[in-house]
């Protein structure tokens, strides 16, 4: 039972040190580091997601754009819009001309919007 008992906690002490060892290894980076940094993702997802709300929102109720024919997404600020049923160039460069208006667009990327 003695044997038992002092391999086993050689067993345990051996774990411990390889799990340090390898812990050190990795480099440390501070708490308040990762969630700045997961804050700073967090608030940029939640500006792209505004951003397309409001396109979306602006394209809808804009009098002679099919606003419900078009797909709206934002990534770090860029807009790209696209469609699957064709539109005029009128249209198109109208949906382009509210989408810059809007705030916290960086770019708009229309190449997606068919036309006629």
């Amino acid at each position: 039972m003695k044997k038992f008992a002092i391999a086993a906690a050689t067993a345990t002490a051996l774990t411990l040190t390889m799990a340090n060892a390898a812990f050190a290894q990795q480099p440390a980076q501070s708490p308040m580091t990762l969630a700045a940094g997961e804050m700073t993702k967090a608030k940029e997802e939640t500006k792209d997601t505004w951003i397309t709300t409001k396109v979306k929102a602006d394209l809808m109720t804009e009098k002679g754009i099919p606003g419900s024919d078009i797909k709206v997404e934002t990534n770090k600020g860029v807009v790209s819009l696209s469609s699957d049923v064709a539109i005029t160039q009128s249209q198109k460069e109208q949906a382009i001309a509210i989408t810059k208006k809007i705030k916290g667009v960086q770019d708009v990327s229309a190449d997606g919007l068919k036309t006629e």
